[in-house]
């Protein structure tokens, strides 16, 4: 059943264009709009290209270029206050997996010693234990996202904005970020905002699945999956839903 939270985040009447000096501006977004609850797991689902990065990149504060309205509700948007993995590895190519890991909180003016002890426990977390003196060109592409996961969370924010974040990974390590990261969710209460394309994906993860279609892109259907937790990819329920989005999946491709 649906849970009803209160508003952490609201979008109201938002729109973005991007210029072309060929054709003219062109709307990749119009018209969104959405609230995100406190500690609610949304999902935002679509086909490549349709503009979910974008959105992303809006709510987080990275493009300001835009229409509309974006607010949070009990506090001032600031980039430094989120935890934000992008699909690409965004990494301090200098610092060791370590040193990237424990950066938001060395920004914060934590101790050297707790957070080093947080930043350790993530890496473990992520399955990066023994790689923490090495430097990204020493680690593999999914071992990079891994950092990048484990940064965000060790930031210990109360919102994280993930864009496909378990893209590059393996399947065998996605699963098992995809559980990790509802575990810390449920256990930590944190309101998270996920970009994907993959529809099973969306399922085990999201309280509330957005799809996106068009160009310019608009919210097209909202799904609130009855399932219990923790889900199953073969649970008949689960199967149900994911031949129901796929339908509207398949009319936006």
């Amino acid at each position: 059943m649906s849970v009803e939270r209160n508003t952490k985040i609201r979008l109201t009447h938002v729109s973005k264009k991007f210029a072309n000096r060929k054709n003219g501006p062109r709307l990749v977004l119009e018209d969104i709009n959405l609230e995100v609850g406190e500690n609610e797991f949304l999902v935002l689902l679509g086909a490549g290209q349709v503009g979910k990065t974008v959105l992303l990149d809006l709510i987080a504060g990275l493009d300001t270029d835009y229409q509309g309205e974006i607010s949070f509700v009990d506090r001032e948007r600031k980039i430094s206050d989120m935890g934000i993995v992008f699909q690409r590895y965004a990494l301090f190519p200098w610092k060791t997996v370590l040193e990237n890991v424990e950066m938001n909180q060395k920004f914060r003016g934590m101790e050297k010693k707790e957070r080093l002890e947080k930043a350790k426990a993530y890496l473990k977390l992520v399955g990066l234990e023994g790689f923490e003196n090495h430097y990204p060109h020493q680690i593999s592409g999914g071992m990079k996202q891994r950092t990048a996961i484990a940064r965000a969370f060790a930031g210990e924010s109360d919102i994280l904005l993930l864009d496909e974040p378990f893209g590059a990974l393996d399947a065998q390590t996605r699963y098992q970020m995809e559980e990790e990261l509802l575990r810390i969710w449920q256990e930590e209460k944190r309101t998270v905002i996920f970009v994907t394309n993959n529809i099973e994906e969306a399922i085990f993860l999201g309280d509330r699945i957005l799809l996106l279609e068009g160009s310019p892109a608009r919210i097209k259907k909202e799904y609130i999956p009855q399932l219990e937790r923790p889900r199953s990819y073969t649970d008949q329920g689960f199967l149900k839903l994911r031949n129901t989005i796929a339908n509207d999946f398949t009319l936006v491709l």
